[in-house]
């Protein structure tokens, strides 16, 4: 069985900068201790182990050329060491399962440039792009405009599936489709290949990314196939390569995915009014593989490719590189892309840009050969939203919108809306 998640040697030979990581990410540090406990006596274990079965291979080669007493005490003996053997490897797997779980729930470790803290409170703000409108008016909130001009229908999607659901009704759902038909085409012109995968993700694809066991309450199961519906194509387009190994000509390996994504938003208000976190939604995803030594510059260049779409869109943005308390549980480095939505004054994260390091490819067995001759290493993965439509929907009806009661349709989604300017 293969490590999970973090490098076991970095563990053991550097046990203390992995305590330090897991702290200052708010984990519980009994998880390291858990796991080098396990590993201690799992290696002494093996040793134990390697040592009777190397004596038993010796004896037993001896054992036909010995005779009478001398044979049959040998005989015992070895059936003796083998009842050892066997014990021992009976532990030996018990505590691989434990030293798995321990890994299985253990963080990925922030880069050094990632600031120390708890909570969104202490994230940091980068970078901020165009002012906030003037308003001559007293703007609407999104949802107030999207019933109005009977574009947006909560009731019916409540009654459809209930809370958390809705509905996008004629220039509303031509909206989001000119939205999602913009990205794909941006992203593909950045460099990304188009994939369309499942919606739906086995426990193996799950584990790989990371969102199992620890985010399996915020996720949708169907328990009958083994399956569960999405919560980011980020999931299934990493596992597009799981226990491969990459050519190191192929890399960086870019893709951009369209997805409807599912999320039970556990212990949030999924209610509340609008369709800021809602249980289903749509995203343009971008996933990339690339060599270990130029990830961090790629999480630059996956920012720049998911701030590329906010500007076409001409709307007010800043960008927040988050703390180690506020990071997703697989990222090492992460930023956020936050819209501003005027009604109620808001800043809607609408895009994060993460590079996970070797933590999924570990999980995943995604892997490349630097050259032909070269063992094997793991590629590091990078995630970038680009961006999640009901936020970017939000911003653009909230920031879009003229007195009368319309809103204006960005210059840059009118090709995909057949030359509307307005919708009223």
């Amino acid at each position: 069985m293969g490590v999970y998640v973090l490098d076991a040697n970095l563990i053991r030979e550097d046990p203390e900068r992995v305590r330090r990581a897991i702290m200052d990410r708010f984990y519980d540090v009994s998880l390291l201790d858990a796991f080098l406990a396990a590993d201690g006596e799992w290696r002494q274990a093996v040793d134990a182990a390697n040592r009777l079965k190397r004596e038993r291979n010796r004896v037993s080669q001896q054992i036909p050329a010995l005779g009478g007493d001398e044979k049959a005490a040998k005989i015992e003996e070895m059936r003796q060491v083998s009842e050892e053997i066997k014990s021992l490897d009976a532990r030996i797997s018990e505590l691989d399962a434990l030293r798995q779980e321990s890994l299985l729930n253990m963080p990925n470790i922030p880069h050094h440039s990632v600031p120390v803290g708890a909570d969104e409170a202490d994230n940091i703000i980068v970078k901020t792009w165009m002012k906030e409108r003037d308003f001559g008016f007293e703007p609407k909130e999104h949802f107030v405009i999207g019933e109005e001009l009977d574009i947006i229908d909560f009731a019916r999607g409540a009654k459809v599936a209930g809370s958390g659901f809705y509905v996008l009704k004629g220039d509303g759902a031509r909206l989001e489709r000119a939205l999602i038909n913009f990205m794909l085409d941006l992203h593909r012109q950045q460099g990304y290949r188009e994939v369309f995968p499942p919606i739906v993700v086995n426990d193996d694809s799950a584990v790989g990314t990371g969102q199992l066991p620890k985010m399996a309450d915020d996720m949708y199961q169907m328990e009958r196939d083994g399956l569960w519906l999405n919560p980011t194509a980020e999931v299934p387009v990493t596992n597009l390569h799981r226990d491969e190994i990459l050519d190191a000509s192929e890399l960086p390996l870019r893709y951009t995915a369209y997805l409807p994504s599912f999320r039970r938003e556990a212990g949030r208000h999924s209610d509340t009014r609008g369709i800021a976190r809602v249980h289903q939604f749509n995203k343009v995803e971008m996933v990339k593989f690339v060599r270990p030594e130029g990830s961090f510059d790629e999480l630059e260049s996956l920012l720049t490719d998911a701030e590329a779409v906010i500007r076409a869109l001409e709307l007010p943005y800043r960008v927040l590189l988050l703390c180690s308390g506020d990071m997703s549980f697989h990222a090492s480095k992460c930023y956020d892309i936050e819209l501003h939505a005027p009604a109620g004054g808001r800043w809607l994260e609408t895009s994060s840009c993460s590079n996970f390091t070797d933590f999924q490819a570990r999980r995943a067995m995604i892997k490349y050969r630097p050259e032909p001759h070269l063992k094997s290493e793991f590629v590091h993965t990078l995630n970038g939203s680009g961006v999640a439509l009901p936020r970017t929907m939000v911003a653009i009806l909230e920031n879009y919108q003229n007195e009368d009661g319309s809103v204006t349709v960005p210059e840059v989604l009118r090709p995909y809306m057949q030359g509307q300017r307005t919708i009223g």
